[in-house]
């Protein structure tokens, strides 16, 4: 009986790698530094392209003239590529309780009619075509939705997303959900969750203290694919799901700032 529960805790523990704000402008200093690590252990990420991107702050960092050419070199290599967001730019306040995940704050999404939230996905993932390149995942900047970004996302054939509460994935309103949980490396000792990484705003020692964890944690580093097939609905992760998200309301582990 112990055996199988241990061996049950090791299939179901796992961490997958999400990379935010990749565009034309970024920190590619520690882009090409985590590239090389993600290399040498057999990792492959989950990178968030923003396809339009027009947020200013990004828009100070240098530009990569090749950019697309590297996403497909990304996507060769079996990286999963994912729409986050289309500009970037957040044109809209909205209240916790606007927001479907209860964060509140600045959105490219909340508060948009269904008309501008579909027109903003079809042309992002009209730029995506055009550099051949297919998505199947998204996540929007800043976490902010509503129910109009998943209907408008459906609309658009997308019917996955990385964010959300709990303990492992689930499906809700005919989406597939990746729980994204903390603004740290956090690996918890059961769950199947994602990181957020924000690569634009590292120094040299945030950088080193994720190689550490990288090389420590390796094995318990899993694809997009593995973190999909672990798709769980039953009544104990609903529990689970909502008890997450009431404690994580309380208290928001590191900073906001996406």
């Amino acid at each position: 009986m112990l055996s199988k529960i241990k061996n049950y805790i090791t299939d179901n523990t796992g961490i997958l790698i999400r990379i935010d704000d990749i565009a034309e402008n970024m920190n590619w200093d520690i882009m090409k530094k985590s590239e090389l690590l993600f290399e040498k252990y057999s990792i492959k990420p989950v990178l968030g392209v923003v396809p339009n991107n027009q947020d200013n702050e990004f828009l100070e960092f240098p530009k990569k003239d090749d950019f697309w050419e590297q996403v497909r070199i990304w996507r060769n290599k079996g990286w999963e590529i994912a729409m986050h967001g289309y500009t970037h730019v957040y044109d809209k306040i909205c209240k916790k309780s606007e927001d479907y995940f209860n964060y509140g704050g600045g959105s490219e999404f909340t508060g948009h009619p269904l008309e501008m939230q579909t027109l903003r996905i079809k042309k992002g993932l009209k730029k995506f075509e055009d550099e051949k390149i297919k998505i199947r995942t998204f996540f929007a900047p800043n976490q902010t939705y509503d129910k109009n970004t998943f209907i408008a996302l459906k609309n658009c054939g997308i019917h996955e997303v990385i964010d959300g509460y709990g303990l492992m994935p689930y499906t809700q309103n005919n989406m597939k959900f990746i729980p994204q949980l903390f603004n740290k490396v956090i690996l918890l000792p059961f769950g199947i969750q994602s990181t957020k990484l924000h690569l634009n705003l590292w120094k040299q020692e945030d950088y080193e203290e994720f190689e550490k964890f990288i090389a420590k944690n390796s094995n318990k580093i899993i694809t997009y694919d593995q973190a999909l097939q672990k798709v769980n609905d039953s009544l104990f992760y609903k529990s689970i799901k909502v008890l997450s998200k009431k404690v994580l309301r309380l208290k928001r582990i590191g900073i906001k700032k996406d």
